[in-house]
């Protein structure tokens, strides 16, 4: 029987100072509720900014020891799948997003979900993208907040962590210490009012250990292809990081030389934003599954 991590067991940080919320072995499926990124505190249009706690922002369900895992393995996390609520929130307003300067009001638009599709407002909608924002492992040092990304993971805001993608994380602590939340119902690449539709959500994911691997950052693999997410100060930091990931991955399992991959992926790969309005800005860099499959790359870990 799967087993449920009801949403009551939330952090703000990612951290092994925490008591795991479930004990799961490897392999073990699990379905995880998640508040939205508000803690469900915006209830209207209507709610006064003054009204929220902005220390209660980011919340992840979790963290999820999962047996067997051990610094220097990687956590493979499949999401299996997604399922919203039926009212999402977005916000923006002073010192918020990319026009946080500019912005003097303080505006918030509740979003409903009806067929398939996020309603904008009477004249608008769009398809439905449910994807991750925050997930993660317990970083290797200290507190890391769960509105920070970094290379545990955390609030990388990847438009490719989707319903049936599959995560790998280095692990740094016994259990991996795994946790997720921040839902959104459709979001941009970038994110660049600092919200996507954020809502409450149920996600069934299975947690695996692989060893024998070593991992220094995320990665994301889906149908398409996959990518090394990296996040750093600058964005033109963490593109260049995931790109050199890429590079190194490619090379250390093919038979082409640095020189050769980098070619390649200037031709056949794509550096793409994920998020640039958190502490650390994310990018990654992706490869389509034809090259890999050319090169003779039969499983990503």
């Amino acid at each position: 029987m799967t087993k449920l991590l009801s949403r009551e067991n939330y952090i703000y940080a990612m951290s092994a100072k925490h008591e795991p919320a479930m004990r799961v072995k490897s392999g073990s499926e699990i379905v995880v509720e998640t508040y939205d990124c508000f803690l469900n505190q915006i209830d209207s249009e209507k709610t006064a900014y003054n009204s929220i706690d902005w220390n209660q922002i980011n919340p992840a369900t979790g963290p999820v020891y999962v047996e067997g895992a051990a610094p220097g393995d990687i956590i493979k996390v499949e999401i299996k799948k997604i399922e919203l609520e039926k009212e999402g929130t977005m916000v923006t307003g002073p010192e918020l997003g990319v026009l946080g300067s500019e912005l003097t009001d303080f505006s918030i638009r509740k979003i409903h979900v009806e067929n398939s599709h996020a309603v904008f407002n009477g004249k608008i909608n769009f398809p439905l993208r449910p994807m991750i924002g925050v997930i993660g492992v317990a970083p290797k040092e200290g507190e890391v907040n769960c509105g920070t990304p970094g290379e545990h993971g955390g609030n990388m805001d990847t438009t490719l962590i989707t319903e049936g993608a599959t995560l790998y994380f280095p692990v740094f602590h016994e259990g991996a210490l795994f946790s997720l939340g921040d839902v959104h119902a459709a979001m941009g690449d970038g994110e660049v009012c600092v919200s996507g539709v954020e809502i409450p959500a149920k996600i069934t994911v299975a947690l695996t250990v692989i060893t024998g691997e070593a991992l220094s950052t995320p990665v994301v693999e889906n149908q398409e292809g996959f990518a090394f997410i990296v996040s750093k100060p600058t964005l033109d930091e963490a593109a260049e990081e995931a790109v050199k990931e890429m590079v190194h991955y490619l090379a250390e399992r093919s038979d082409l030389s640095v020189s050769e991959v980098t070619m390649l992926l200037s031709a056949a790969g794509d550096v793409q934003v994920s998020q640039i309005v958190d502490p650390l800005k994310t990018a990654r860099m992706f490869v389509p599954k034809m090259i890999i499959n050319q090169l003779g790359i039969t499983k990503i870990f």
